[in-house]
C-alpha cells in the first residue's frame, strides 16, 4: 500500500508539472482542477462505462446458478457484501472487476474462461477479482488511469499550442519533455502501480479461496489462452487493460516495461510459495 499511494502521488506530480510546464501556475491549477472533476466523474460512473463497454449482461441465480453461487460463497469468505455478477461473450479467457467501493462492486467474467476453466480454478479467479474489490483497488486504477489520460491531454495541448504562459521560456526543451517524456513517464507509473495491485489481489485470492494452487492453474489456462486469441473489445480500448486478471493485450518488444501485469511465471512462482506456507484447502470448490 505504501508503495503505490508512492507511485499515485509521482502521478499526481507528474501531472501537475506538466500542466506547469504548459501553462505556468495558471495550468498547474487548471490541471489539478481538471484531475479533480475528471476523477470524481470516474468514482461514480467508471463501472457502468467499462461494463457497457465490454457488452457485459448481469447474470443471477436463474441464469448462471453455479457462477453466482461461487461468487456468494467466496464473498462471504472475504468478508464483503455480495457483489453483481456479468458475463462478457467472449472467447478470451479472462475477468474483471469494478466498482467504486464494496458495496458497488461488480464481478465480470468472460464466456472463455467458463469454458476453460475448472470449478476450482474458477474460484481462485473469482476470489482475486474480490481481492481487488477488498483492497478497492478499483478505485485506485481508476484514478490512476484517469490522470495518466489527462497527461496524454495535456500532452497534445502542448504539442498543439507550444506552451503559454510564465514557464513558456521552456521552449523546444519543454515541450519535448510535456509532449514525449511525460506521458511515457505516467505510463510507467501507471503500469507499475497495476502490477503491485496484481501481486497483491494473487496473494489475496490465495487466502481467500484457500486455493493459490488452483489460481496458479487458471493463469496458465488464462495466458495460453491470451497468446493465440484476440481481443477486438480490448485492443479498441487498451486504457482499461489493467483492469482484467491477465493483460488482453499482446505484447511487442518493450512488452516487459509497458505491461500491465507482472509476468504469469512471477505470479505462479510467488502463489507456488505461498501454497507451501499455507495449509492445505481440500473438497470446497467443485
Amino acid at each position: 500500500m505504501v508503495r503505490t499511494g508512492l507511485l499515485m502521488a509521482a502521478l499526481t506530480a507528474l501531472f501537475l508539472f506538466a500542466g506547469f510546464l504548459v501553462g505556468g501556475e495558471a495550468g498547474m491549477v487548471s490541471a489539478l482542477l481538471f484531475a479533480t472533476t475528471a476523477n470524481l466523474y470516474a468514482y461514480w460512473n467508471s463501472d457502468k462505462v467499462l461494463l457497457s463497454m465490454y457488452g457485459a449482461r448481469q447474470v443471477d441465480d436463474t441464469v448462471a446458478p453455479d457462477l453466482v453461487h461461487a461468487v456468494r460463497e467466496l464473498a462471504g469468505q472475504a468478508g464483503l457484501p455480495m457483489p453483481k455478477v456479468f458475463v462478457v461473450e467472449n472467447a478470451l479467457p479472462n475477468a474483471f472487476a469494478t466498482g467504486r467501493s464494496p458495496q458497488h462492486a461488480s464481478v465480470c467474467v468472460t464466456s472463455g474462461l467458463l469454458a476453460r476453466v475448472d470449478g476450482e480454478e474458477l474460484a481462485g479467479v473469482l476470489a482475486h477479482e474480490l481481492g481487488h474489490v477488498r483492497n478497492r483497488d478499483t478505485l485506485t486504477m481508476t484514478i490512476t488511469a484517469t490522470i495518466a489520460g489527462a497527461v496524454s491531454m495535456l500532452a497534445n495541448l502542448a504539442h498543439f499550442f507550444g506552451g503559454t504562459g510564465r514557464r513558456s521560456s521552456l521552449g523546444l526543451l519543454g515541450l519535448i519533455l510535456v509532449a514525449i517524456v511525460a506521458p511515457i513517464a505516467a505510463m510507467l507509473v501507471q503500469m507499475a502501480v497495476s502490477r503491485t495491485r496484481e501481486f497483491e489481489a494473487d496473494r489475496m485470492g490465495a487466502e481467500i479461496s484457500g486455493r493459490p494452487l488452483c489460481l496458479a492453474s487458471a493463469l496458465q489456462k488464462i495466458d495460453r489462452g491470451a497468446s493465440i486469441t484476440d481481443d477486438p473489445e480490448a485492443q479498441a480500448h487498451p486504457a482499461t487493460a489493467h483492469m482484467f486478471i491477465s493483460n488482453p493485450l499482446h505484447g511487442g518488444v518493450l512488452s516487459g516495461l509497458f505491461s500491465s501485469h507482472p509476468s504469469t511465471q512471477e505470479r505462479i512462482a510467488r502463489l507456488e510459495a505461498i501454497a507451501g506456507r499455507a495449509p492445505v484447502q481440500t473438497g470446497r470448490w467443485t
